[in-house]
């Protein structure tokens, strides 16, 4: 895993291959890819963020991998660690003893924690204030509204909302989901990117020229 210390003007007009910090930024023990930005008050503990991937104001990320072009709207909270609540206490003060000077901390208490990662795909919007439980995998181009609460799993190109956030409807149909994926254009590099800008702004033009439909297949005679 990489540490990355904020440094440097505050960017807010373009970004670079670098990972922009926007001060405050507290990261311990994560890795940022390229083209990544954190803005203020965010907060990743033992967590992933793929390139070209965003974090707005607030956000908190734990134990969370975090897929290429994912984009987290400000006050979410993906894997937030839970407290043991098969206790006499759920106080952290009976794993975070020493900080009380009550004794040795219980390191079992973390690693139950890192034991349930958070698994986010490509291409996931993560709405306002949204919440995403311990444990849960979200799949490739997979929509979050606002203030959800995501307990369960979600499917590739599938939008949740609510509480507990169920499913609204597919932002795909399954074929141009299907071919969309199977292109894997979160992979190209930045010059592909920059050379194909026009199609990602017109699905139409994108799946005539990178997805075409698959050609059927005739059993000979």
């Amino acid at each position: 895993m990489t540490y990355y210390e904020s440094h440097g003007p505050d960017r807010t007009r373009t970004l670079g291959p670098d990972p922009t910090l926007h001060e405050p930024v507290a990261i311990r023990e994560s890795e940022l890819g390229a083209w990544t930005e954190v803005r203020q008050g965010a907060r990743l503990n033992q967590s992933e963020l793929g390139d070209y991937s965003y974090l707005m104001e607030r956000v908190q990320l734990d134990f969370t991998t975090m897929g290429k072009f994912g984009n987290v709207a400000s006050d979410a909270r993906l894997g937030p660690t839970n407290h043991p609540i098969d206790r006499p206490s759920a106080h952290h003060f009976t794993y975070r003893a020493e900080m009380y000077d009550l004794g040795e901390d219980d390191s079992s208490v973390f690693q139950w924690r890192a034991d349930q990662p958070v698994e986010i795909g490509h291409d996931v919007w993560i709405g306002h204030g949204a919440i995403v439980l311990p444990g849960v995998e979200i799949g490739n181009g997979a929509v979050v509204g606002a203030g959800a609460v995501v307990a369960e799993d979600v499917d590739p190109y599938t939008i949740v909302a609510g509480v507990p956030a169920e499913p609204v409807r597919r932002r795909f149909d399954p074929e141009t989901a299907a071919r969309i994926a199977a292109t894997e254009w979160w992979h190209w590099d930045h010059e592909t990117l920059r050379e194909r800008l026009d199609a990602f702004r017109d699905l139409d033009a994108f799946l005539a020229e990178y997805a075409p439909e698959p050609t059927e297949v005739t059993a000979s005679d």
